[in-house]
């Protein structure tokens, strides 16, 4: 067990924030993770468990034992006629584990091509993009329960997804930690092409019938078109969720508003719901390209929010909340924020 003390936390989140942490442990497999657990400086001081650290605003030193989940290891776990199961360890590149699966042809998370983070992250967040989410893929979860020390396994009607939600986000926050994720990928791909974005893009490719690289290709043309780099200017990519809303509410906005962009949800059966993309209720505030001090929302897509150099957490916190108060005074409407804030 190697603890270092009194570590920047810069290289270690997204965001490029300077704040410190008390102690750091890197665990690389189930038995380091286990010591650690069992370690004196874990059970005297608060901990916080991060892997790419791309979902995260830190807003001041962190007084605790950051542990750094860096479990790696893809295998192929089993196979039928249609379906292959793939298991990725925790602390595996997302978007390495998404290339690994498009060059050996495994269909199902080209859509989620260059979402940054880490596997162990996918199923906390429940991550998603261009009409896929993990819950489309998941077929189960490895996580260790911190206070018994033992492995449990989490199905996907277990972990209770919902958008951006997941029971390791809510119910079991903080009570375990995910060593793997076991994927369910299909052999013969059933692409998703719904959103016109991809369409657009292969159109432009003048490509008519696309693979899963081809998709793939697609989404990483219009992410990088859209998000800043993060190893360039500091970002957690989307900042804020996009608002879910019930019919009445929808009714008074959409007459308010007729030509603003809203998608219908299908998956709740008691009463209808609609999504509005947040980026467009922020820019419609003002707030696209605006900087204010070290910080401010992207110039290409608003609902990032940047560190232009030498911000701090506090700053970006502040703005976040600016703009939360400004999306509810102008469209009644509250939009909560995708990354986890620590304060």
């Amino acid at each position: 067990m190697n603890l270092i003390e009194n570590i920047s936390l810069k290289p270690y989140n997204t965001f490029q924030i300077d704040v410190s942490a008390k102690y750091f442990l890197e665990f690389t497999n189930i038995d380091e993770l286990e010591e650690i657990l069992n370690s004196t400086v874990y059970k005297e001081n608060k901990s916080l468990i991060i892997g790419g650290g791309s979902n995260l605003l830190l807003c001041k030193n962190f007084d605790g034992v950051i542990l750094k989940n860096s479990i790696k290891g893809i295998s192929i776990i089993k196979e039928t006629e249609n379906h292959i199961y793939v298991k990725a360890n925790a602390g595996e590149s997302w978007h390495e584990f998404v290339m690994y699966c498009i060059e050996n042809n495994f269909a199902g998370v080209e859509n989620l091509s260059l979402i940054p983070g880490c596997v162990g992250a996918s199923p906390m967040q429940n991550i998603g993009a261009y009409g896929v989410e993990i819950k489309d893929v998941l077929h189960e979860v490895e996580a260790l329960n911190i206070p018994t020390n033992q492995l449990e396994y989490f199905n996907n009607e277990d972990c209770k997804f919902g958008y951006r939600e997941s029971i390791f986000k809510n119910t079991h926050k903080d009570k375990y930690i995910i060593t793997s994720v076991v994927f369910c990928l299909n052999k013969k791909a059933i692409l998703n092409i719904s959103y016109g974005a991809i369409k657009d893009e292969l159109a432009k490719k003048q490509i008519q019938n696309p693979n899963i690289k081809d998709i793939s290709d697609a989404v990483i043309a219009i992410r990088s078109s859209k998000l800043p780099d993060p190893k360039i200017l500091g970002n957690a990519g989307s900042f804020f969720k996009n608002p879910e809303i019930d019919e009445i509410s929808f009714k008074e906005f959409h007459e308010a508003n007729p030509t603003a962009p809203y998608y219908e949800l299908t998956n709740n059966i008691s009463e209808k719901q609609y999504k509005i993309p947040a980026g467009w209720l922020i820019e419609q505030c003002g707030w696209k390209g605006k900087v204010i001090g070290n910080t401010g929302s992207h110039k290409d897509q608003a609902l990032v929010l940047v560190n232009y150099g030498n911000a701090e957490g506090e700053e970006i916190y502040q703005l976040a909340l600016a703009i939360q108060q400004s999306v509810k005074e102008k469209f009644n409407i509250t939009i909560s924020p995708e990354v986890n804030i620590y304060r």
